[in-house]
């Protein structure tokens, strides 16, 4: 079985860590042992279902150039971050590691990516500059994604049926508030939607309609107060309402999918989520939807989440043309996403979006086709999470149970956000800014 729920990945990532995936680092493809020999050290995170879809097209690989033989570092997340810290601190980083989200900037800052303009066996043909220009950290071509991600609004399309309604093709902020508000008095076993002010895609696209940015560019907070509270105060208005489980209910203010993922219409998530989510209710059809935008947005507030990866800076001139290789198969192979499928969301080489149709699934079809609509629309420059912000979605949450379980008011927890994100960024600038 290849998918599992977003919570169901976490366990079930934790349980490898439980017999040894912090350690784990096996010859894959061939065995390589690492080192100028042929042997790549590669890092990656997941559960053991990914290592060993991955250990599947690595064997594959390994098969078309028997000199791309792979060792495989693998951890969950949480470990991998923590592995990362002292590979760092020791110099002694993998030759091609996944980047996580929070780390972008703070692994850049730290020296560790090699620049990809070097790297000769690197094949970029399929890509247009406006895409290379995507893929810049500060002008620099220093790290390959490997899928895109966008916001959306999940809903289950078998309730839609047997509901009567009429999905429309796009919403506006207070209509959708609206319409969840009069489902659930009319639904007494459903919820509208689930609870997702901790939503941090779908937080960004909100933030970017109304004018400001998660992050800006000299990498300090691109939002007011103002803007963080009407967030919150758009879900506690749903929540107050009954539109949205308790916090009881689906498990915290980050909802629990297996727990009220079968009873709520609608879900704020990550595009690629519904690969995996889909296959907990089969008896269910879902489908996609981009965001509610706010009638006054700007233009270009669209914008692509990219998951990378990255040669490390130390890595040796040999093993960066071998890490060149295995980019060209990660990301430019449609036989390695046919192995480990889309759960890291859309091919990001436009070619093998296109030669992947043939074979998608038809949550896979949905989701390619609402990044396609998102990746053709003209978008503004979007920043990464500077150093010192790596734990800012864990404060989020803090501030949302502050406000859900009335210990502060919606002003005073968005204060405490801001002051607390701040804080860490400029201890990490040192002060400066």
């Amino acid at each position: 079985m290849r998918h599992l729920s977003r919570r169901g990945l976490i366990q079930g990532a934790g349980a490898a860590v439980g017999v040894g995936a912090l350690a784990a680092c096996g010859g894959v493809a061939g065995g390589g042992s690492g080192g100028a020999d042929g042997g790549l050290r590669y890092a990656f995170w997941g559960n053991n279902v990914r290592q060993t879809n991955y250990q599947k097209a690595f064997d594959l690989m390994a098969e078309q150039n028997e000199e791309l033989a792979l060792k495989v570092e693998f951890a969950e997340y949480s470990a991998f971050q923590e592995r990362m810290t002292t590979q760092m601190a020791a110099g002694n980083v993998a030759d091609i590691f996944w980047v996580p989200s929070p780390q972008v900037m703070t692994y850049y800052s730290n020296g560790l990516y090699r620049p990809l303009e070097g790297v000769e066996s690197l094949d970029l043909s399929d890509y247009s500059d406006g895409d290379i220009q995507d893929f810049l950290l500060d002008g620099e071509h220093n790290t390959m994604p490997f899928g895109i991600f966008v916001p959306v609004v999940r809903y289950n399309a078998t309730f839609v049926e047997e509901d009567g309604l009429d999905w429309p093709e796009s919403w506006d902020w207070d209509g959708f508030a609206e319409f969840a508000k009069e489902y659930a008095t009319q639904n007494e076993d459903r919820w509208a939607v689930a609870y997702a002010a901790d939503a941090d895609l779908c937080f960004e696209g909100w933030l970017r309609q109304h004018g400001e940015e998660l992050w800006n560019e000299e990498g300090r907070i691109g939002y007011t107060q103002e803007g963080l509270e009407s967030w919150i105060a758009w879900w506690e208005d749903l929540r107050q309402a009954g539109a949205t489980p308790s916090i009881g209910e689906q498990d915290g203010v980050g909802a629990s999918w297996e727990d009220v993922g079968d009873r709520c219409l609608a879900w704020f998530s990550n595009s690629n989520h519904i690969v995996d989510d889909s296959t907990m209710f089969p008896d269910y059809d879902f489908a996609l939807s981009h965001l509610p935008v706010d009638p006054s947005a700007p233009d270009g507030h669209q914008f692509l989440y990219f998951p990378r990866q990255a040669i490390y800076a130390k890595a040796s001139d040999a093993n960066a043309e071998l890490a060149g290789e295995v980019f060209n198969f990660t990301t430019g192979d449609v036989e390695m996403l046919k192995t480990v499928g889309l759960t890291m969301g859309a091919p990001v080489n436009p070619r093998v979006a296109e030669e992947y149709t043939e074979f998608a699934s038809p949550v896979e079809t949905a989701m390619l086709e609402v990044v396609a609509e998102d990746r053709e629309a003209d978008r503004t420059a979007r920043f990464e999470a500077p150093p010192g912000s790596s734990t800012w979605r864990d404060v989020m949450t803090r501030a949302l149970e502050n406000v859900t379980n009335g210990n502060a008011t919606i002003p005073e927890a968005s204060q405490a956000m801001i002051e607390e994100i701040s804080t860490g960024i400029e201890r990490a600038s040192g002060g400066k800014g």
